[in-house]
């Protein structure tokens, strides 16, 4: 891996905080995504994104060295036709993809809405190889409607300390939800679970679920406030933990994250303005958009290295 690393003191959240370091992926030119989900197949890097304003698909970027990136067709140049008979307004550009390995498959989930609607779906592609552009559409995995108090955007996989897949997913309305996935057909069997919530926001700003197990402990990490308008988004990134995947989730001062509680974990910079829709890679890789103020707001990807306190608890 051929990117420049710049390590620098940062002082993390919450009690019993320490100075620690951190590691940036530089790039050449931080490449334009949007709400970015990575994994490397072989060797190469692959990300993918909400697709562009007003153009059908998924945004596809790859790269040999983590610096430099470039540009793969889309996923879905043209919409899917089932997509209509659940969310008859989507937009064109599909949003929020999610890509995991799991059972010898790449599993990419996606979301279907339309903005400030819960009348939303997401959906299911797989490949046994990313490179091959082989995708299999494997249908519906959860849809939302306007009689319900969820919404279904923002999918998660992830896999328990188990082997048991999880679906989290939720954006706004009454908060982040879980529900365990048939191994087989990765669609959700059994009951929902309520993880995350803002119930004392006027809004409920929270969206983006990603949950990694480490060392005993399910951490939630989710975004807060608003994305999606430049450099005047709100967006932060917020995250707390569990001994179970369903939860309670706490964070650093043991409060619920089902009643508004998170420890703050990035709000960006002068430069990097209102950072979220988070991955974590193999517990040792963060990854989010943030909006660029030298490039007029652009969403950029961001890439740290990603460690861990003697606490437990995540750091970059």
């Amino acid at each position: 891996m051929y990117w420049q690393v710049i390590f620098f003191v940062l002082v993390f959240f919450g009690a019993g905080s320490a100075s620690v370091s951190a590691a940036f992926w530089e790039m050449d030119e931080h490449p334009m995504i949007h709400d970015p989900s990575m994994i490397k197949e072989g060797n190469t890097w692959w990300t993918f994104g909400t697709g562009e304003t007003d153009k059908n698909g998924i945004r596809v970027i790859y790269s040999q060295d983590g610096r430099n990136w470039n540009e793969a067709p889309v996923i879905f140049p043209q919409p899917l036709s089932w997509w209509k008979q659940y969310v008859p307004d989507h937009t064109s550009a599909q949003w929020a993809p999610d890509i995991q390995y799991f059972n010898g498959r790449y599993w990419l989930y996606y979301s279907v809405s339309s903005f400030g609607s819960n009348q939303s779906l997401i959906g299911l592609l797989s490949t046994e190889s990313i490179a091959s552009g082989n995708w299999r559409d494997d249908g519906l995995v959860v849809r939302s409607t306007t009689n319900d108090n969820f919404n279904a955007i923002d999918g998660d996989l992830v896999i328990d300390e188990h082997g048991q897949p999880w679906l989290s997913y939720g954006s706004f309305w009454s908060g982040i939800k879980l529900t365990k996935l048939d191994a087989r057909t990765m669609k959700p069997v059994g009951q929902t679970y309520s993880i995350a919530a803002r119930p004392n926001h006027p809004e409920g700003a929270i969206e983006a679920p990603s949950i990694t197990y480490k060392d005993g402990y399910y951490y939630l990490f989710v975004s807060f406030d608003k994305c999606c308008n430049g450099v005047d988004s709100t967006y932060k990134i917020v995250v707390g933990r569990s001994t179970d995947i369903t939860g309670p989730y706490l964070d650093k001062s043991g409060n619920n994250m089902l009643y508004g509680g998170g420890t703050i974990f990035d709000t960006g910079n002068d430069k990097w303005v209102a950072p979220g829709h988070q991955d974590v890679l193999n517990n040792n890789i963060f990854i989010r958009h943030a909006y660029d103020a030298d490039r007029n707001g652009l969403p950029s990807l961001l890439i740290n290295d990603l460690y861990w306190d003697s606490q437990g608890w995540p750091t970059y």
